[in-house]
């Protein structure tokens, strides 16, 4: 019973985050100012980390875990350099 409920819920869990990347994905392309764009992929990344995290659930394989942590730390890290980009016109002074 318990292996039931939790497959439903992480398929819920992914339909709901695969229905939050398609929302952001449309603030990403309507956005009116470069700051709403830079939000948006921010939220992007960490819905993509959070639904590599419940396949890795789904399947019990550790590379989708890898593959989050790898997604969690370069989404950062292009969030920072974007917004210094936004901030100053340049990346590396």
């Amino acid at each position: 019973m318990s292996t039931t409920i939790i497959s439903v819920s992480v398929q819920i869990a992914q339909l709901m985050l695969v229905l939050a990347m398609a929302i952001v994905l449309i603030r990403i392309i309507l956005g009116p100012r470069a700051q709403d764009r830079i939000i948006g992929l921010d939220t992007l990344y960490v819905n993509a980390m959070l639904l590599l995290v419940t396949f890795g659930i789904s399947s019990g394989r550790m590379i989708y875990f890898e593959a989050a942590l790898v997604v969690s730390m370069l989404g950062f890290v292009s969030t920072l350099a974007l917004a210094k980009f936004l901030m100053r016109g340049e990346v590396i002074e």
